[in-house]
């Protein structure tokens, strides 16, 4: 082996170990919020159930013609969290309503996240016209309100899932975008960026190697924080009868509970469990969003 070789072998190995530490370090750091734990916990046992929902309860069950129960019965040995106003299981809805309403949460947050980061670096890095053009468009959506916006958008669009997951990506991005703008500004003035602009990297080479890399920790515990947003107005258009119909999902549980007047009826068991599972989720993802927000920024831990 060359010496040559062997310095990038080395060099590659220190890289690995580097990041090693940091894991571990990061890791260490984050078991120590107990809020973090908890919810990362709570998600994971959600993330389970979505996963093995064929499995836990049979798809069958969500067929209006193969339903055994009673008209919105109450809770039994045989149906743990009773029946819909169709007969159908309450927690066999409940258990994939699971899957569609982390499907979309995830799905569109993807889509939110690399809007707003293009946009952010973009506006943050070149600056100049374009910049600014992308930085009003920024503002112009964060003057419009968000809820509003979105049901108009997913009534012009239809009723689907794949539309649910574009509306709420569309319009969940201008946050992101200026955090990503201003840690940007912040790094584009710092030594090492003049360095690597003296010694001839292009724009390409200096967001792809040197800010990118910098502003991914605040991505990625942003995420966290636009999971538990998008769930919400997922939920939200849903119940607003403007989701996907041939989808089961914690918002339309909750849209046909009041459809059939479970509230006036005393039927609490259609309509406090999705309640409770849509409540549980986000406050996991806040929580872990939090823990992580302390974890990849020291800055905020200073002050415990």
């Amino acid at each position: 082996m060359s010496t040559a070789s062997a310095t990038r072998e080395s060099a590659r190995a220190l890289a690995r170990d580097r990041r090693r530490q940091a894991w571990s370090r990061n890791w260490r750091t984050f078991r120590s919020h107990r809020s973090g734990l908890i919810g990362l916990a709570i998600l994971t046992g959600f993330a389970v159930v979505a996963v093995l929902a064929p499995l836990i309860a049979p798809a069958e069950g969500l067929e209006v013609t193969k339903a055994t129960g009673g008209v919105l019965e109450p809770p039994s040995s045989e149906y743990w969290l009773g029946t819909d106003d169709k007969g159908r299981s309450v927690l066999t809805l409940l258990i994939w309503g699971a899957r569609i309403s982390l499907f979309v949460g995830l799905a569109a947050t993807v889509i939110s996240m690399v809007i707003g980061t293009l946009i952010g670096l973009t506006s943050g890095y070149f600056g100049g016209w374009a910049g600014a053009i992308l930085f009003r468009v920024t503002e112009w959506f964060l003057v419009i309100p968000f809820l509003p916006l979105a049901i108009v958008m997913a009534t012009v669009l239809g009723r689907s899932l794949l539309n649910i997951v574009i509306v709420i990506g569309v319009t969940s991005w201008p946050g992101t975008a200026l955090l990503i703008r201003a840690q940007t500004l912040t790094i584009r003035e710092r030594p090492y960026l003049e360095r690597a602009r003296v010694l001839g990297a292009g724009p390409s080479h200096q967001i792809r190697r040197h800010i990118l890399p910098n502003v991914m920790p605040m991505v990625f515990a942003n995420t966290t924080l636009t999971v538990a947003v998008a769930i919400l107005t997922e939920t939200t258009l849903s119940f607003l009868g403007l989701g996907d119909p041939t989808r089961v999902s914690w918002g339309s549980m909750l849209d046909d509970a009041f459809s059939v007047g479970a509230i006036t009826t005393g039927a609490w068991w259609f309509i406090v469990p999705p309640g409770v599972c849509v409540v549980l989720v986000v406050l996991s993802f806040t929580l872990v969003g939090q823990a992580l927000e302390e974890v990849l920024n020291p800055r905020l831990g200073a002050g415990r």
